[in-house]
């Protein structure tokens, strides 16, 4: 480090010049990347189901609607003014460009489950042909261009291609809102926490440096790959909190040299080499915990792993490199323009107070704190997972009107059917039988296949030239029509029923709810190598940093204890929906199934952001007295302003996502806040302190061929002791 620290000393005006000009230059290729990121990304491609609906696709010529209409009529949609009107719909609808089929109600015979129960609405359903970002704006188009009044009746138009794109335009919204409400409230603390209106814009600088230069990153990845789009809101709300948090141990570092009365470059260069170190061990863990979604088949948790690398990464070269070569070109006017008085402070404020309040009791302190985590987790053993639906958007929003109209006024959930693929079954008794049975499942309101319709386990409806639709040369497709919603339980389980019977051939499914089932599997597969990867690499970078093996224990399971205190919380909140009046939500019973993976990462990340700024000044303070409770009240006295400083201006930059209108955006927002202030005033500021006291001086203990290890490949922060007076803002 001490050679990076000269080099960026020496080279200064260079660096910042080459800084510049790669921000201009990511600017201008990756501003444009929203258009190549994927909207979708939720599936498994190796799944069964995916693999169905390509059969689908490629033998049948089906594919799933894309647009659901629903046409309400004055009076009964049977009446023959309704009726002539509905068929000029599905007309008009058939003729309009990257439309491949359209069926209706009118088109198909008159079907009751296609008529709602009160006779007055009708389901027209589309399908469009293009690649998923396509489809979402062909759905767009058609939802802007049909909604409203046709010809005297009134069209609200749904379904998973105008949700996706409402979600999508909904989301970019509430970012750039979130975004306008987060900065001057981050700008204003920032220049409270720093006292000076130059050094707080510090962090700014190298935020933009590491979310500009992520866009580009991103853009390259997105022509080789699938990128989510929902990559961008991460790689803003980390950039600013990362670079925040990177910025602010520096420069506090920096002041602090300056205060011991180095001059500029070798403050500079002491600076990098204790916290440009720790900056870089902090953002090593961060970014392996964002590594682990990339065991993860979804595109979706994927494009998070490539974005939060990449965001991770240049904030921590924006932090080490670029901001210490500014740093040198200010020297001591990075206090210009200050808005607040220095203090001399010794190791004996507030933080040393509480720290020695702590750790005098540490036993009682621990069980409170303790107690209070797992009480707030507790609800999280009553968890349960799926995916998003309609009821992520605001009521009164067009995609959400049509879900709510086919949950409370359709007798089956037609938009959502449960496609049973048969390959090499072409044995009419067979189909016959296969399809009676079918429909003596619970959950089932009928089936329909090449012999006719079913419902209870015989034939209500005979086969006609409609049904010849199920049949191939190379076998037959049936279809169930779920009585139950489509994300449910109880829909869950009526597919693992249908993949457990006994068939005539092997049946393969497909649908939102084999989806739903495959993307559970996929990601409940994977998890546990995500959570290995993400412990196991945790554990050996906190060991080389700080020779110890209880220490990096100690961090991981007060990490999951954090953690599961904010799982809890977001279950009692977003899945009971307990606040969902005050915040605004509609409570499902259940989560989205991706989200709190994501929260895990992210959090976990930071939470050993927060640990290893403290821990090393722990150390720092501990390898020059060898006193263990002294240590720890001078390290938390050092970095418990930092620490609390970042986290709630972190906090601030994500419970600005809260105001989304999207439920699964607005539990981000909220959850990240709750995990970062729960993780730097109850773990840090308590459960540290207490632990490390009831440790001694085992908290630095390791076996001989482990020391050994360290000796030889560790790394530790160097720098004068931290007991002499330092400048902070009053």
């Amino acid at each position: 480090m001490r050679r990076v620290a000269d080099l960026v000393v020496r080279r200064r005006v260079l660096v910042l010049i080459l800084a510049l000009l790669g921000m201009v230059a990511a600017g201008a290729i990756g501003g444009g990347v929203a258009e190549r990121l994927s909207n979708g990304g939720f599936e498994d491609p190796e799944a069964e189901s995916v693999q169905a609906a390509e059969v689908l696709a490629d033998q049948f010529g089906v594919s799933p609607p894309e647009v659901v209409i629903i046409a309400t009529a004055a009076g009964s949609v049977d009446d023959q003014e309704a009726a002539a009107t509905g068929v000029a719909l599905g007309q008009a609808l058939a003729s309009e460009d990257h439309v491949t089929s359209v069926a209706s109600y009118w088109t198909l015979g008159s079907p009751p489950p296609l008529r709602s129960v009160d006779g007055n609405r009708a389901l027209v359903f589309v399908t469009l042909d293009g690649d998923q970002s396509q489809l979402l704006d062909y759905s767009a188009t058609l939802a802007e261009k049909y909604r409203g009044d046709f010809q005297g009746l009134d069209i609200a138009v749904g379904g998973e291609g105008p949700l996706f794109a409402e979600v999508t335009e909904t989301v970019e919204s509430d970012l750039v809102t979130a975004e306008s409400i987060a900065l001057p409230i981050t700008l204003i603390l920032l220049v409270i926490v720093f006292g000076s209106v130059v050094s707080a814009l510090l962090p700014l600088g190298v935020g933009v440096f590491a979310i500009v230069g992520t866009f580009l990153i991103l853009d390259v990845l997105a022509r080789v790959t699938e990128v989510s789009i929902f990559a961008l809101n991460l790689t803003t709300a980390l950039g600013l909190g990362l670079a925040i948090d990177y910025a602010l141990f520096v420069v506090s570092r920096f002041r602090e040299e300056l205060a011991l009365g180095n001059e500029t470059g070798e403050a500079v260069r002491r600076t990098v080499q204790s916290a440009g170190r720790t900056v870089l061990f902090s953002a090593g863990t961060v970014m392996v915990s964002l590594a682990a979604m990339l065991v993860f088949p979804l595109a979706f948790l994927r494009s998070f792993g490539y974005a939060g690398i990449a965001v991770v990464a240049l904030a921590a070269i924006g932090a080490v490199v670029v901001l210490p070569a500014l740093l040198a070109v200010l020297g001591p006017r990075v206090e210009k323009l200050r808005v607040r008085k220095l203090r001399n402070n010794t190791s004996t404020g507030v933080w040393h107070r509480i720290a020695m309040a702590v750790m005098k009791r540490p036993v009682p302190i621990a069980t409170i704190a303790i107690g209070l985590l797992v009480f707030l987790g507790l609800p999280f053993l009553d968890a349960r997972f799926g995916q998003a639906d309609d009821r992520v958007l605001p009521p009164g929003s067009e995609a959400r009107v049509v879900g709510d109209l086919l949950r409370t006024e359709f007798a089956g959930f037609d938009s959502s059917p449960i496609d049973v693929v048969a390959l090499g079954l072409t044995d009419v008794a067979a189909i016959d039988a296969l399809s009676a049975e079918l429909s003596t499942f619970e959950g089932v309101a009928r089936v329909d296949s090449q012999t006719g319709t079913y419902l209870a386990g015989a034939q209500a409806i005979p086969a006609s030239l409609a049904n010849m639709r199920f049949a191939s040369d190379g076998g037959t497709y049936l279809q169930v029509v779920p009585a139950v919603e489509p994300g449910s339980a109880e829909a869950e389980a009526l597919v693992e029923e249908i993949r457990g019977m006994d068939a005539p051939v092997d049946l393969a499914l497909t649908g939102p709810t084999a989806s739903l089932v495959d993307s559970k599997e996929a990601i409940y597969s994977d998890l546990p190598l995500a959570l290995a990867i993400i412990g196991a690499v945790t554990f050996v970078v906190l060991f080389l940093m700080f020779g110890s093996i209880l220490v990096p224990a100690k961090a991981v399971i007060l990490n999951l204890l954090s953690l599961s205190a904010t799982f809890g919380s977001m279950v009692w909140i977003f899945q009971q929906g307990h606040l969902a009046d005050l915040l605004g939500f509609t409570p499902t019973g259940q989560l989205d199934l991706t989200m709190p993976i994501l929260m895990f990462a992210i959090a976990f990340g930071l939470s050993m952001d927060y640990e290893v700024f403290l821990l090393s000044r722990i150390k720092e303070e501990y390898d020059h007295t060898g006193d263990n409770v002294g240590s720890v009240a001078a390290g938390l006295e050092r970095t418990g302003r930092v620490v609390t400083s970042a986290a709630v201006l972190i906090a601030v930059v994500m419970v600005a996502f809260a105001t989304s209108g999207v439920t699964m955006m607005k539990m981000f927002g909220i959850g990240m806040t709750l995990a970062v202030l729960v993780d730097a005033f109850i773990v840090r500021a308590t459960l540290v302190p207490a632990f490390m006291r009831l440790a001694g001086r085992a908290n630095w203990w390791a076996p001989r061929f482990l020391r050994n290890i360290y000796d030889r490949f560790g790394f530790s922060e160097s720098g004068p002791p931290a007991l002499a007076p330092i400048k902070e803002p009053v």
